[in-house]
């Protein structure tokens, strides 16, 4: 009887803090609500001064202390050089685009853009590494059209590709001056796809009807639930055919001495193998050219993120503090 006394009263305990807890977490969501923002903030990072600290520190490590003191007196020695003769580096601007299969991530992209077209100087250059297997038409064309802004604005575009740029991440990846990839990073697939399933006959088989109307004899031409004719089935055919003819224009346009008869068959290859079809210009993962660049530019990379509410902050914390709660509870139980 007393151990269930006991139980009992812990678990009052909890579950009114639990109630408590929750109470404070939907007033503040209702108040978050009424004030919704969705402005971000730019995030620069300096990844040239984040190499520099690392060689440093490792310098310091595994040298000598005599070399390691010529190694710092060299270093004064050049910045003070750098210094007299007034020189300044040009800068490479980094953007990490990995996209999903709505591309939403083109929200943060078009800032990204916007930023460094106003700040950039004649000098300056960009590198954008794309992770994508693709997805929707209009998302995948806006992201592209973004980066098409940069060349526009006459700075020079390089796209890397570490994993995969196939499809609408190819789309975006053409429109560079300059594209590398890893040796196995997966590369191309300019086709189109589209699958939908169709539920009519199970719903002819349980006696339920579906009605469509529409105004226009291809407003909808293929349906989920309606029963498919052979003219819808041409017409969507057709359209498919249309945005491909669309997107192989589009590719040739950046990348005119590419046979776009050969690599527009919805195929993907490897690294390797791209840069003998001209889908890519050099086989190097981002690393590597960053690398380079460092030597003779000055690498930022440059994110916009979506600043995180109060709400969201409190929920994080009253999560893990329920997570907590519930796991002493546990251990309550398996103690007794």
């Amino acid at each position: 009887m007393e151990f269930l006394y006991e139980y009992g009263l812990f678990l009052a305990k909890a579950v009114t803090i639990v109630v408590a807890i929750l109470a404070v977490v939907i007033f503040v969501l209702a108040a978050s609500m009424k004030n919704k923002s969705d402005k971000g903030e730019l995030r620069l990072t300096d990844i040239s001064d984040e190499l520099m600290q690392l060689k440093h520190q490792l310098k310091e490590e595994l040298l000598p202390k005599k070399q390691f003191k010529a190694y710092e007196k060299q270093v004064k020695a050049a910045e003070k050089a750098a210094e007299k003769q007034n020189l300044t580096k040009g800068k490479v601007f980094v953007i990490d685009f990995k996209g999903s299969i709505d591309a939403n991530e083109v929200s943060s992209l078009r800032q990204e853009v916007t930023a460094i077209i106003t700040i950039a100087d004649k000098d300056d250059q960009v590198l954008v590494n794309v992770e994508s297997g693709g997805g929707m038409v209009h998302g995948y064309g806006l992201a592209s059209s973004q980066l098409d802004r940069l060349r526009q604005a006459n700075i020079p575009l390089s796209i890397c590709v570490d994993k995969v740029a196939a499809s609408g991440g190819y789309m975006m990846a053409c429109v560079a001056n300059k594209v590398y990839a890893a040796p196995f990073a997966i590369v191309g697939s300019i086709g189109v796809i589209a699958q939908i399933p169709n539920f009519n006959r199970l719903l002819k088989n349980h006696d339920i009807d579906y009605e469509q109307h529409t105004a226009g004899d291809f407003k909808r031409t293929l349906t989920v639930f309606g029963e498919n004719t052979d003219e819808g089935r041409a017409k969507f055919q057709q359209e498919l055919e249309e945005t491909h003819v669309l997107f192989k224009e589009f590719v040739g346009r950046y990348r005119p001495n590419m046979d776009i008869a050969k690599v527009a068959t919805g195929e993907h290859w490897y690294g390797q193998q791209a840069i003998d079809l001209g889908l890519i210009d050099a086989v190097s993962t981002s690393d590597d050219v960053i690398l380079d660049l460092v030597n003779t530019h000055q690498v930022i990379k440059i994110q916009y993120q979506m600043k995180k509410k109060l709400a969201d902050k409190i929920a994080h914390g009253v999560s893990l503090s329920v997570t907590t709660i519930m796991n002493r509870f546990a251990e309550r139980n398996q103690s007794v």
